[in-house]
């Protein structure tokens, strides 16, 4: 009797076409879905970043204080809470009104140097690339909503940072039963390994957020200082600025002199030159002195390599991307020296945070 079945070099044949097409649709799929939702997905990303810093500070006050992470934790968030909620309460009214300023200073300083350098001709032929006032304004006003997280818009920003916070909480509440759900999505024979990347994940970032906040505080606080011993006009909204921006390396700390210096050589250009100087020598005290002991203990990245994908990051997701990009570079190092170049090349290179730095 014939039967009708193809051979079996045929079913095996059209089963591994059958994989590779499935693998081809489910990456496509992957991409697409990386496409669309990547505001939720950075958003899932700064939520997730946030209560690696929640953690890993509890876990230290834990350790210090011999109790229980849960308790250290409730205690961590009511000093951010009283901190942020004090400073707030006190400096809110004088930020508020600083930064009401800033959005018509700059503008105004971008004219008042326009028109001081058509004197010059060679500075004459360079003011005709300096964007307008009203470019300027436009630019500030849509700085937030091109954030690019999930809601946009200055409220936006506000829902942005409290999912952040709640979803945050939660996370570092109970990491366990998270990590445990991802995990029981993996085969069981890889489980511990992925747990094991997974710890290594969260080790070096958490570490990395600590030291981050603090050189933070460090550059915020030196710049509100400095220009205030200068005679810089909005030194508080500008030391926030410069502090806030300091999570972006590179970048972000030339971003948050931009408006600073404009302001200062409004005024005079030796006040100009004096605040260039400040926020010199506040970068090298970061760059020599803050930034090494921090890499010291977590993950030192190449500068190239950092403000290459601060590049890529921030013309796919936007400012959102730019802020994102050294964590997200960290993940994506990591991954490839655990799964790829340990399990499949079988070289014995260390993660980032286990390397001398």
């Amino acid at each position: 009797m014939r039967s009708d079945s193809p051979p079996p070099v045929e079913r095996s044949f059209a089963r591994r076409v059958a994989i590779v097409y499935g693998l081809g649709v489910l990456f496509m799929l992957a991409l697409a879905a990386l496409w669309f939702g990547a505001d939720v997905l950075l958003l899932i990303f700064a939520c997730i970043l946030f209560a690696l810093l929640l953690h890993e500070l509890s876990r230290r006050l834990a350790a210090r204080l011999r109790c229980r992470r849960g308790i250290a934790l409730a205690i961590v968030v009511l000093v951010l809470l009283a901190v942020i909620g004090g400073g707030g309460a006190l400096m809110a009214p004088q930020i508020g009104e600083q930064a009401a300023k800033l959005g018509t200073v700059v503008p105004e300083t971008i004219e008042q140097l326009r028109a001081a350098v058509q004197k010059n001709a060679f500075l004459r032929s360079l003011a005709t690339d300096l964007p307008s006032s009203e470019q300027i304004r436009k630019q500030l006003l849509s700085l937030v909503p091109n954030a690019g997280l999930f809601f946009s818009g200055v409220l936006g920003a506000l829902g942005n940072v409290i999912i952040i916070a709640f979803v945050g909480l939660y996370f570092a509440a109970q990491p366990k039963v998270y990590i445990d759900g991802f995990v029981t999505l993996i085969p069981q024979a890889h489980r511990p390994r992925a747990r094991a990347v997974l710890d290594e994940i969260g080790r070096t970032l958490a570490q990395w957020l600590v030291g981050k906040s603090v050189s933070m505080l460090v550059v915020g606080c030196a710049t509100a200082i400095g220009l205030s011993l200068l005679g810089v006009p909005l030194a508080l909204i500008l030391g926030v600025i410069a502090g806030l921006l300091d999570f972006i390396p590179y970048v972000g700390p030339l971003m948050a002199g931009v408006p600073a210096v404009l302001i200062a050589f409004s005024i005079n250009p030796t006040l100009g030159v004096s605040t260039i100087a400040l926020f010199v020598a506040i970068q090298l005290l970061e760059g020599y002195l803050v930034s090494p002991l921090i890499e010291a203990k977590t993950v030192s990245l190449p500068p190239a390599l950092t403000v290459v994908m601060q590049l890529l990051f921030g013309a796919l997701f936007g400012l959102a991307g730019v802020a994102l990009a050294t964590p997200l570079t960290a993940v994506m190092m990591i991954l490839m020296i655990m799964l790829y170049v340990q399990d499949v090349l079988h070289d014995d290179v260390k993660p980032p945070s286990q390397t001398d730095s």
